[in-house]
């Protein structure tokens, strides 16, 4: 595997951390501005939604341009930004280098993908994908609580200085490795690109992807309270809880882009979102007696994130074949799509809350993945068997 994959790999870490160690670090932040904690929470909701809004709208703008040069200069940006809200000293200013640098994650994460699979073989670009995304899961593991833990240790401003130290360094590692290449082919306007959106072949696609991430975090999102009140665990044990669903989820990435490149995405995505709702049905079972639930936590981490790569290969290899011309923006809004699946799932699963009782996400997050099945089935995949999908297979969607 080229060694810019890898690079593509530590940046998409550096990403990953950056977006979701800011939810251990709101107590902190809150007290330092002198604001409530559900204020400071807008950091969270307000990043995902600029990366639901703003991918595909910058990605179109800058579909024209070297993708070596603009993953470089979005990687520079991801990297100051990160350096300025270590720095900032109101809120307000935090909130608004928290949007732009969202942006640049969403944009960087999508055009990051086709790049990843345009430096392999087309029997390889599962697995490339997966390594990039692994970048993501990995923050999971490491990053987040490594994170949260140096904001209680000093101050919570030292985590987005690390971050920005790993921006650098991600910089530098892009710049030596990765080969020049061209912009995609000539892009029309900003609206034919967003035309993506009313794509027969890929609007299906993007709602597989938001099903599966909905189904996950539709539960996810309250597992502290679920492994506090349910499980009887502290907050160690749910520190110990977030940790082996990272696990599983690093496993399940890197499975994920091989099932796909050996099996293609229809059985890939059916295996994926099956164990999904199987695992997420099992907490009732499971959730309290401690050892069972972490199993469960594994299994469950391993199916969630088997879904991203899968996707995201697939997303690209079919705009490959269908616009051509939009790869880069096809790709950015998959990444929307996975965020707006992250907020939306949250959004579904707190409508089923019913006072402690949080296994009640259960049922949400079983219903998305069941729904997710209804599109995989109903999708016009390719009949061809081959086990690596090719663009010509998947064109034929």
């Amino acid at each position: 595997m080229p060694g810019a994959v890898f690079s593509l790999a530590f940046a998409a870490s550096a990403i990953g951390t950056t977006e979701f160690v800011i939810v251990g670090l709101l107590p902190d932040i809150a007290r330092a501005f002198d604001i409530s904690v559900s204020t400071a929470g807008l950091l969270v909701s307000f990043y995902a939604l600029a990366i639901t809004v703003g991918t595909p709208v910058v990605s179109a703008l800058t579909a024209r341009l070297p993708r070596r040069a603009l993953l470089l200069a979005l990687m520079t940006l991801f990297t100051l930004c990160n350096l300025a809200a270590g720095l900032s000293s109101s809120f307000p200013a935090l909130l608004a280098i928290r949007i732009v640098m969202a942006v640049a994650h969403g944009v960087f994460f999508g055009l990051g993908t086709t790049v990843a699979m345009a430096l392999v073989p087309t029997q390889k670009s599962g697995r490339a994908v997966a390594i990039m995304v692994s970048g993501l899961t990995v923050a999971m593991v490491t990053g987040v609580p490594g994170g949260t833990w140096l904001g209680d240790l000093m101050s919570w401003r030292l985590p987005f200085l690390v971050v920005a130290a790993m921006g650098a360094l991600a910089t530098i590692g892009l710049w030596r490795l990765l080969p020049a290449l061209a912009a995609q082919r000539s892009a029309d306007t900003i609206l034919s690109q967003l035309a993506l959106l009313k794509d027969h072949a890929l609007m299906p696609l993007y709602a597989i992807t938001g099903l599966g991430m909905g189904a996950t975090f539709a539960v996810l999102t309250y597992l502290s309270p679920l492994l506090v009140h349910t499980t009887g665990f502290g907050s160690k044990g749910v520190t110990l809880g977030l940790t082996v669903f990272g696990l599983g989820s690093v496993v399940g990435t890197s499975g994920g882009g091989r099932l796909s490149d050996r099996y293609g995405p229809k059985l890939s995505m059916n295996i994926a979102l099956a164990g999904i709702a199987a695992s997420v049905a099992a907490l009732w079972l499971t959730a309290q007696h401690p050892v069972l639930v972490l199993v469960n936590l594994f299994v469950w981490g391993a199916f969630a994130f088997a879904v991203p790569p899968i996707m995201q290969a697939t997303v690209v290899l079919v705009a490959r074949h269908v616009a051509p011309e939009a790869v880069g923006t096809a790709a950015g809004l998959n990444v929307a799509t996975f965020n707006l699946g992250i907020s939306g799932g949250s959004f579904v699963g707190g409508l089923t809350l019913a006072g402690v009782n949080v296994l009640t996400t259960v049922y949400a997050g079983v219903a998305l993945a069941v729904v997710g099945l209804v599109v995989v089935a109903m999708y016009r995949w390719s009949e061809r068997p081959s086990a690596a999908p090719s663009q010509r297979s998947l064109g034929r969607c």
